[in-house]
């Protein structure tokens, strides 16, 4: 292989000039042909698929799972979830079934509003800049009523049009915060357009009314913000702490209750543990995000720094035991969409949807959430229990014995025999050796 050197034009090549491009320099012909194997057999597909990003080679294949039984506010879903990791997928659907007849999952959308700024620059005082603000806010406003038209008709839009001081932060800055409604949408482009235009309009306000140092206004960006502690969904489950009470646990409810409440509050007050109790939420809830074509990105932005908004970075669960009655609650921040984006464009995110009954946005929230939740209680329930290897590294058995190329019957007796032993790769690797001895 040739050392890298600078290439230009590279957007502009083919596919398989790009891959021809890899097989010159990084990879080996058999590569390049494994890279092509991937492609969809449906032309007109695979050209869908590529415009979704740039510089595309081919496709990257995720499984696709389901997870039954998710009984959330009387109502069952079926719920798909695209992820690698084995356990979680068994860990959410073993929750599932477990609170299936302890009353299921109960769910709350507490506010639906996405916020954006206009982050701008300007040499004057926050009392007389407000003063200009307040009169001219219904002209502001007014502008954008032929953008947001549609979407006021399907109850959305604008909810509020703020100025913020921001001057003790940074010197002379000023934002112009924007809330919005975008019922199913996620509506980044819808409220980043609004955005721009209010930024743009405030300024040819200022400069039209000769308002002290107008020149100095300078709008520096006009974003909406991923952080939407405004648009919140509440998932609980909840039951007496008799009916905790099942053979699995190998101890008494009363006894899991407070093991599992314990370790709740130890992720609440220490960083370290927070951060994989969150994680662990996030293999659920990231799962279904992508399944649904929503961006996993952006809402892993928004819950950690939810978890840290009081300063100090904590686990997103509660869990509460009163009057012999155990609760556990997820409340998490979550902007999702149902229309636009990739959720009618990939024909998988959109097979999803139409497994979930083709939720609204509120709905999808309550159903993310509820996968979050399920997947949190499932990790707490090995970790206080049995510990969280017996049943991740039972899972992984397969990923183990196909790396080591274990052939139909080999797999067959490695499950029966790891069935009461614990799983590694080196007692794997051991156990297939002394199978091919004999």
């Amino acid at each position: 292989m040739k050392d890298l050197s600078p290439v230009t034009g590279f957007s502009k090549f083919s596919k398989e000039g790009k891959i021809d491009f890899l097989a010159e320099h990084l990879i080996t012909a058999g590569d390049a042909e494994m890279i092509k194997s991937f492609w969809h057999e449906n032309s007109e597909l695979q050209k869908t698929l590529d415009e979704f990003s740039e510089n595309t080679i081919t496709n990257f294949p995720l499984p696709f799972g389901l997870v039954p039984n998710l009984k959330i506010n009387e109502k069952l879903y079926c719920v798909p979830m695209v992820i690698e990791e084995s356990s979680v997928v068994a860990a959410c659907a073993n929750s599932a079934k477990f609170w299936l007849n302890r009353g299921g999952y109960t769910t709350e959308v507490l506010g639906s509003t996405k916020i954006g700024h206009v982050h701008f620059q300007m040499d004057t005082t926050y009392e007389t800049l407000n003063s200009f603000f307040t009169g001219h806010k219904d002209r502001i406003l007014n502008s954008t009523i032929e953008m947001t038209k549609n979407m006021d008709s399907r109850g959305g839009g604008i909810k509020s049009l703020k100025l913020i001081d921001k001057t003790a932060s940074l010197e002379n800055y000023f934002q112009l915060e924007l809330e919005v409604e975008t019922c199913d949408a996620m509506g980044a482009n819808f409220i980043n357009s609004l955005l721009e235009h209010i930024g743009k309009y405030f300024g040819e306000l200022l400069e039209e009314s000769n308002y002290q140092n107008s020149n100095s206004y300078e709008v520096i960006m006009a974003i909406l913000s991923n952080y939407t502690p405004n648009c919140i969904v509440r998932s609980q489950v909840s039951c007496s702490v008799d009916e905790l009470n099942d053979p699995s646990l190998g101890m008494s409810g009363v006894e899991f209750a407070k093991r599992l409440k314990t370790a709740v509050d130890i992720a609440r007050v220490d960083t370290y543990r927070a951060t994989t109790h969150n994680k662990g939420i996030f293999n659920g809830i990231d799962s279904v995000i992508l399944a649904t074509g929503n961006d996993f990105r952006a809402v892993e932005a928004c819950g950690h720094t939810y978890a840290a908004r009081d300063g100090q970075y904590r686990g997103l669960t509660k869990c509460s035991i009163e009057n012999k009655i155990f609760t556990l609650w997820l409340d998490l921040p979550l902007a999702v969409g149902t229309v636009g984006g990739l959720t009618k464009l990939h024909p998988l995110s959109k097979l999803s949807l139409e497994i979930l009954q083709n939720p609204s946005a509120n709905r999808l929230m309550e159903i993310v959430a509820s996968v979050g939740l399920a997947q949190n209680f499932g990790a707490l329930r090995s970790l206080v229990t049995t510990g969280i290897q017996k049943g991740h590294m039972k899972m992984h058995l397969m990923n183990i014995l196909n790396q080591l190329g274990a052939s139909e019957t080999e797999c067959i007796l490695a499950k029966k025999f790891f069935e009461k032993e614990t799983v590694s790769f080196n007692g794997v690797r051991d156990f297939i050796s002394r199978v091919r001895e004999n």
